[in-house]
């Protein structure tokens, strides 16, 4: 039968599912010679296929690649890198000139589908194995009904209306289907995070840190629900994460992004990409982080491989930050800087000729070898649930001291303290952009910003007022004369990724978003 190649692929791996199985919380060899027939009948075959839907998470389907896209999409970030082709996947995104068979949006649309497809069959399978704990057994359908809800959450946001499976398909007509409408899928999502919280618990210990829990599917709701406009959902949702998950904010923003600190149950994650170090590999679809190396400052010897120097911060971005925003420190390399050697940052520098580079994702030399960083990626914090909540309530008593939650560990300053450029009151009309402004320097290179500006409808309102506006003209003759490295505009016919030409040469059934 005709298989997509994506998008009912995963249905083809029922078998070889458990091979690279990564997660921090389980790193176990596969059995030899498993079948669809031996398998499915123990409690450890369902913890297992539970991680391989996992897996997918580190690749460069999801966030070794594919998702700190979106930075370089929004007004965050550029490529950088070296001139030429040198990232050139990046540079189409960049130039809002992307190809139907872009790299980029290949792999997210293929990487989600395979680990979708793989929570739909422990979905489907775990129910029906016997001798298992209940507690394990429950808790394994509320993995896979979260991990479903988050890759449908991250392609209906990339791609628009997406194929809709809730079951492993079974055969051709069930594999190759159109795409269905994307307030159905929402509708899915909602649901899907909604049983999870019912099947989740609230926290983890041991070996098993790093799975999902109640209080990730709360919040991955909560931010599902500001997505679609649903604030007053939103907010309920966040305020229970807030009130009654145990978490506390790190004292220092800068916490949130050691080692050290991974997957700590008494503080701000909710949900973390497990990434595991010591494997000495060039390889993205493997257990270690490619971040450290890539973004490193290019050719400053800080990293194993020297450094890539890709996502590089935007000038008017770092302008952006306000006086004595540690978060900037936190964030970004800037000229001057003292890297760990003792040497500085310079003042420009190959793909990066503001001498500004990414540093959040950045460990260095230490337990790292090449595209093997084990540093974690914090997909959902504490501080997203102070913001999403402020959103949802506006300028009121509670969403002021929810946005100044967030500020005063950044910096120490209310909203509507005097002394802030930024001075807001419950009568200021604009809080939702402080809110959203806020959300861009708490969450620089967390991956949100280009999803931020779409829903807020910030990407193209004039010309005048246009957030890409700066950089084009400031940067077009300083980017190498690179003019594919230089922002274009947005339209509306380019507020979504293609569909992958090789899924639609596949799939009759899908059709094409417009403008490509």
């Amino acid at each position: 039968m005709t298989i997509s190649k994506f998008t009912g692929g995963a249905f083809l791996l029922t078998l070889g599912l458990l091979g690279g199985c990564t997660a921090k919380f389980l790193d176990e060899a596969p059995a030899d010679q498993i079948t669809d027939v031996n398998f499915y009948q123990s409690q450890q075959d369902a913890i297992q296929a539970v991680t391989a839907a996992y897996s997918e998470l580190t690749k460069e389907g999801q966030y070794n690649a594919a998702m700190w896209a979106f930075d370089i999409w929004s007004d965050v970030s550029s490529t950088g890198g070296d001139d030429g082709n040198d990232g050139i996947e990046y540079k189409q995104l960049e130039a809002f000139s992307v190809p139907t068979t872009n790299f980029i949006a290949t792999r997210l649309w293929g990487g989600s589908f395979i680990a979708l497809q793989r929570a739909n069959i422990v979905i489907q399978k775990v129910p029906g194995i016997a001798n298992m704990d209940p507690a394990i057994q429950k808790r394994c359908i509320g993995e896979g009904q979260f991990l479903r809800a988050k890759m449908y959450f991250d392609l209906v946001r990339a791609y628009g209306d997406v194929p809709l499976f809730t079951a492993p398909p079974t055969g051709p007509a069930a594999v190759n289907i159109p795409r269905t409408p994307a307030a159905d899928v929402y509708k899915q999502i909602e649901q899907d995070l909604t049983d999870a919280i019912g099947n989740l618990p609230p926290s983890y210990s041991g070996a098993d840190l790093g799975r999902a829990t109640k209080w990730a599917a709360t919040g991955l709701l909560a931010k599902v629900y500001i997505t679609e406009g649903k604030k007053t959902e939103a907010a309920q949702r966040a305020r229970e994460v807030i009130n009654n998950s145990g978490k506390t904010m790190w004292a220092n923003y800068a916490d949130n992004f050691k080692i050290e600190n991974e997957n700590n149950n008494a503080k701000e994650s909710l949900f973390e990409v497990q990434y595991v170090s010591g494997r000495n590999q060039y390889d993205r679809n493997n257990v270690g982080s490619a971040m450290n190396e890539y973004f490193g400052p290019r050719g400053a010897n800080q990293t194993p491989g020297s450094g890539y120097g890709f996502n590089i911060p935007d000038p008017d971005f770092v302008a952006g930050y306000e006086a004595g925003d540690t978060r900037r420190a936190a964030s970004v390399w800037s000229p001057g800087d003292t890297y760990p050697d003792g040497s500085k940052a310079g003042a420009k520098a190959t793909g990066s000729p503001f001498g500004y580079n990414c540093k959040k994702w950045f460990i260095g030399k230490v337990n790292t070898n090449i595209w093997d960083s084990g540093l974690n990626v914090p997909v959902l914090r504490l501080a997203e649930m102070y913001l999403i909540l402020a959103e949802a309530v506006g300028p009121t008593t509670e969403g002021l001291e929810a946005i100044n939650k967030v500020r005063r560990r950044s910096f120490g300053l209310d909203y509507n303290a005097p002394s802030t450029a930024h001075d807001l009151t419950a009568a200021t009309p604009n809080f939702t952009n402080a809110v959203l402004r806020e959300r861009k320097y708490e969450l620089a290179f967390e991956f949100d910003r280009w999803f931020d500006m779409k829903r807020a409808g910030t990407l193209y309102p004039t010309l005048t007022d246009h957030a890409f506006i700066p950089r084009m003209t400031q940067q077009a003759a300083t980017l190498k004369g690179v003019t594919s490295n230089v922002h274009g505009v947005p339209t509306q016919n380019n507020l979504v990724l293609p569909i992958p030409q090789s899924e639609i040469d596949t799939n009759p059934g899908l059709v094409q978003n417009p403008g490509y």
